[in-house]
């Protein structure tokens, strides 16, 4: 399946993104997510813990509970050049009648290679032409305002900024943007745009 339509079903969808392949998480990448969590840039920017096999195992068990309820679907971003090498992390959550978050994040070993901006575009046009019939119309992305590689992703991906959020101290102690992606033929007329209920600034990075 490409990125560009068909239902949500599960272990066997994969998106395409310009020599990437976005796949559902598999046990044997438990070794590669280990190695990008036990980076000191990313973990300043994620709120639950994977230091362990037993949290990297915890942490795949949500991702597939996620697919399971329809709440979260999370890929693994992967570099068909470099021989399938695990690069980041991309994640559509709660999508709604109208409005969904993305999520993501680029171990440190790829950054620097524009991963982020091509994930997110190839995840991006699947969730708009997935979720179309229920009507999703907008995307929201939403960073920590001192997380400035985030906020280039999103400028990149086409997600213009479009308020700044009020810090949620002491679990987010910084304001946050809030950057917005209309679908192409979305008729969403809701004037200035509003914060999603119970999100995160930090959520760009993938926070949860």
């Amino acid at each position: 399946m490409s990125e560009h339509g068909g239902t949500v079903t599960g272990a066997d969808l994969a998106l395409t993104a310009d020599g990437l392949l976005l796949r559902p998480w598999r046990e044997e990448d438990v070794p590669a997510l280990l190695e990008a969590y036990d980076d000191p840039v990313m973990r300043q920017w994620v709120r639950l813990p994977v230091s362990t096999p037993e949290e990297a195992a915890r942490w795949l068990e949500l991702q597939h509970e996620g697919w399971a309820s329809g709440a979260r679907f999370s890929f693994a971003v992967t570099d068909v050049s470099r021989g399938g090498e695990l690069v980041g992390n991309l994640a559509l959550k709660r999508p709604g009648p109208e409005r969904a978050e993305v999520g993501y994040w680029t171990a440190a070993w790829a950054r620097g290679r524009g991963v982020a901006p091509r994930a997110l575009e190839a995840l991006t046009a699947w969730a708009f032409a997935a979720f179309a019939e229920e009507g999703l119309v907008r995307l929201e992305l939403l960073h920590q305002v001192d997380n400035v590689a985030s906020c280039k992703v999103a400028e990149k991906s086409g997600y213009a900024f479009a308020e700044l959020l009020d810090a949620l101290p002491p679990e987010f102690p910084l304001d946050g943007h809030l950057h917005v992606r209309e679908a192409p033929s979305a008729s969403y007329g809701g004037g200035a745009a509003q914060s999603a209920p119970e999100v995160s600034p930090a959520g760009s990075s993938d926070s949860r």
